[in-house]
């Protein structure tokens, strides 16, 4: 159990989760843009661009973004 925390806290890669009218996206390298039907994210492997309708921030950390709104679809930019 303790090597799943372990590997819980160190895990730095890229994840989006899509939940109910918003998503939540962690270990990203930089927010690129967040507009009202638009949001770009540069991780390690490339760019990652979710496109929606009324895009909101609702909490915004150092490594982890939670934004409001409908998702209506993701692009993959590998680079």
């Amino acid at each position: 159990m303790l090597s799943r925390v372990k590997d819980y806290i160190l895990d730095d890669e890229f994840r989006l989760t899509l939940l109910e009218h918003r998503f939540v996206a962690v270990n990203f390298t930089k927010i690129l843009s967040l507009e009202e039907s638009r949001v770009s994210f540069l991780t390690s492997y490339g760019r990652v661009v979710v496109k929606g309708e009324n895009f909101v921030l609702q909490r915004l950390l150092e490594d982890e973004v939670l934004v409001g709104g409908c998702v209506e679809g993701i692009e993959v930019f590998y680079e």
